[in-house]
């Protein structure tokens, strides 16, 4: 019996945002406001028959979406499903002073090289980028 571990490669993003955590937290529960800072990602979303799950168009084709959020706790979790994998993406919305920060764990998921898991957690920096210009109007 093995007893070694085994993990993912992982990046954790961070943005602070100038606006209280529950208005961070609020725009962010809404899966309608994701095609507004998820730009690279997410191109337009649409509610489904289920109500914890949203339809996605993406880069990478169809795709969906669920939120598992805790207003109490700032958590943010996602689950995202396509036609070629699945994968959970912890994130949370942290009180900074009076302010916040939005931080968001993507690990890499099986098939994706570790060129193409690079360039895709580099387009982050954009999303967070659009994240705080949103929020921060």
């Amino acid at each position: 019996m093995s007893t070694e571990l085994h993990t993912a490669r992982s990046v954790t993003k961070t943005v602070t945002i100038a606006r209280p955590p529950a208005e961070v937290f609020a725009f962010l529960a809404d899966p309608a406001n994701w095609p507004r800072w998820a730009v690279v990602n997410i191109q337009a979303i649409e509610p489904t028959a289920d109500p914890d799950w949203w339809l996605m168009d993406t880069p990478r084709g169809a795709a969906r979406l669920r939120i598992r959020g805790n207003a109490e706790e700032g958590l943010l979790d996602h689950d995202y499903l396509d036609r070629e994998a699945s994968w959970t993406v912890p994130a949370r919305v942290v009180p900074n002073g009076e302010g916040s920060e939005f931080l968001i764990t993507f690990f890499q998921p099986p098939g994706f090289s570790d060129a193409y898991f690079d360039e895709q957690s580099a387009l982050i920096d954009n999303e967070m980028a659009a994240l705080k210009r949103e929020l921060e109007g």
